[in-house]
């Protein structure tokens, strides 16, 4: 291995190391940051900057847990969900509030109820084309007006984008279209965040053959 060769791999090597790192640390203070912000719902003389000389940042981030605490805690009870009703009837009366805040509310109770099951499965997708797979994760089947125009059995599929899978699109596809997975949905969203990279394992194996029967299944129908 020559001198050049060499300084390029530890180059790499410690890119490798540290690229995550960063970036992980640039988020989590990203974050931080943002929860900070709570503090200034204090009165300034409970303020840390005040009492002790300097801010300590992190606190907003208990101040924030310990406001979503209370609210649920609140919200659990008759009164407070006679006053949750109070507030979403006040906000329906105002035109443009009223459709973003159902919409965000619509997407929440989805993402975050105890219940809710936002992405179901993981599955296998010819996308943008035929003959490009992808991964895409299953989130209901088509409702309302939209089932009087599709012919045959539909499900709701978001195909996310790499490396960000918040940004995507929502296509219905056929049933017999797409290929279940042997894949946690966690799984499949490191996958995609990797672009690849991180190849999933454990769990996925154990139908690899069935799942490869499936893909060249939906090959043989295409052609």
């Amino acid at each position: 291995m020559t001198k050049k060769s060499l300084i390029k791999r530890y180059l790499i090597t410690g890119l490798l190391i540290w690229v995550p790192l960063v970036i992980t640390l640039w988020v989590l203070d990203l974050l931080v940051g943002i929860m900070d912000q709570t503090l200034l719902l204090l009165p300034p003389e409970y303020r840390t900057e005040n009492w002790l000389g300097v801010h300590i940042p992190g606190l907003g981030v208990v101040l924030t847990v310990l406001i979503v605490f209370v609210t649920g805690v609140l919200a659990a009870n008759i009164i407070g969900q006679r006053l949750v009703t109070f507030w979403e009837g006040l906000l329906a009366r105002i035109p443009v509030v009223n459709s973003i805040y159902h919409g965000v509310k619509q997407v929440s109770d989805t993402l975050f109820s105890p219940g809710g099951q936002a992405f179901r499965k993981a599955l296998l997708v010819q996308w943008p084309s035929p003959g490009m797979w992808t991964i895409a994760f299953l989130t209901g089947t088509p409702g309302g007006d939209i089932v009087n125009h599709l012919k045959g059995e539909y499900v709701s599929v978001y195909v996310p984008t790499t490396p960000n899978p918040t940004g995507g699109y929502f296509v219905m596809i056929p049933r017999s279209a797409v290929v279940e997975l042997d894949m946690s949905v966690d799984e499949a969203l490191k996958y995609i965040i990797s672009m690849g990279v991180a190849a999933p394992g454990g769990t996925g194996r154990r139908r690899s053959n069935a799942t490869r029967a499936a893909v060249e299944q939906q090959k043989a129908v295409n052609q």
